[in-house]
């Protein structure tokens, strides 16, 4: 994914982007990779521009942070995750977390009192929350433990993000208050066809273990993927094998249906719309879903779609009523 600014947009039209309530977050499941069951979420960024549509976080985070926008913006990507979160608190999911990114412009001396705002602003539990931070700041300063380790005592946890990917010194990582370290996705997508990444994968597992700390494999996309990650021990899993980032509305609607399922790369799956895998179909039968399926699925998955909805709305048949059940795992 590029990480470049479009030309189409300047940083005149993203400092506004909050207060214009352009900014959206989609949520992309986290799954235990021993029950198979959901056990948390990642919120992920998207702007909305006014003429460029929806547009990926690497577009234009890495000039927020480089222009300065970036604790405003995140400070709306909390604040927006912890609300959503305690919306969904009703539907009971457990156990569950909502892991948020977090930058290295907001963490500072203040950051837990300022975080510990933002949960009681939003009336969430603290045990909802999980924030990532990136290898630099997670283990970079010792002095910040202390401010992570007051929000550990109510309850949030705290991952380093893309960990293989940075500095890190393990003297900080013996002493730091994370919970779970995240393996970065190249290792991931290297597991079927390099033994090197094999034997990084399953030593960063053990010694993440071996510290009290769990791991969440990045990037999973393949069914052979899975099961290496499986075999190493690995204990939750993120990627597109599962489903892609969605909406909220969507995200809900995936959980409230996913049984736990073993992936098959090819394996078609019922109560998904055409774009396999995406969104359950009580979700994609309605303006957000489709609008989901358009911007992430490609013209051709998105003509298809339109056209069985048509032809649904033409029969007057019920798409979800006829759709055969998930296969369980």
């Amino acid at each position: 994914m590029s990480v470049t600014q479009p030309v189409e947009w300047t940083v005149a039209q993203l400092a506004p982007a909050v207060a214009r309530g352009q900014l959206e977050l989609h949520y992309q499941p986290i799954v235990d990779l021993r029950s198979d069951q959901i056990v948390g979420a990642e919120a992920l960024l998207r702007w909305r521009h006014p003429t460029l549509g929806l547009l990926p976080p690497g577009q234009f985070l890495p000039v927020a942070e480089s222009s300065g926008l970036m604790p405003e913006i995140g400070a709306w990507v909390l604040g927006a995750a912890c609300r959503q979160m305690r919306e969904w608190l009703p539907l009971q999911w457990r156990p569950f977390r909502l892991a948020v990114n977090v930058s290295a412009s907001q963490v500072g001396p203040d950051f837990d009192g300022w975080a510990k705002g933002v949960l009681a602003d939003a009336e969430l539990p603290a045990e909802y929350l999980e924030i990532e931070l990136t290898e630099s700041v997670a283990f970079g300063d010792p002095a910040l433990f202390s401010t992570f380790d007051t929000l550990r005592a109510i309850g949030v946890r705290f991952a380093a993000d893309d960990f293989g990917t940075g500095y890190s010194c393990l003297q900080h990582l013996k002493c730091c208050p994370i919970t779970t370290l995240k393996i970065d996705q190249s290792f991931v997508a290297g597991l079927t066809n390099d033994h090197r990444d094999r034997i990084i994968v399953r030593t960063v597992i053990q010694l993440a273990h071996g510290l009290g700390m769990e791991v969440v494999a990045e990037g999973v996309e393949t069914s052979v993927s899975l099961d290496l990650l499986r075999q190493a021990g690995c204990d939750a899993g993120q990627g597109f094998l599962f489903a892609r980032p969605m909406p909220a509305a969507a995200f809900a609607g995936f959980v409230n249906q996913w049984k736990g399922i073993a992936m098959s790369d090819n394996e078609p799956t019922a109560t998904c719309c055409v774009c396999c895998k995406e969104i359950p179909l009580d979700a994609a039968f309605t303006p957000e879903g489709a609008e989901y399926v358009e911007h992430f699925c490609g013209l051709e998955c998105y003509q298809r779609f339109a056209a069985r909805a048509k032809a649904e709305a033409d029969t007057g048949t019920d798409p979800i009523a006829n759709a055969s059940p998930r296969s369980k795992g």
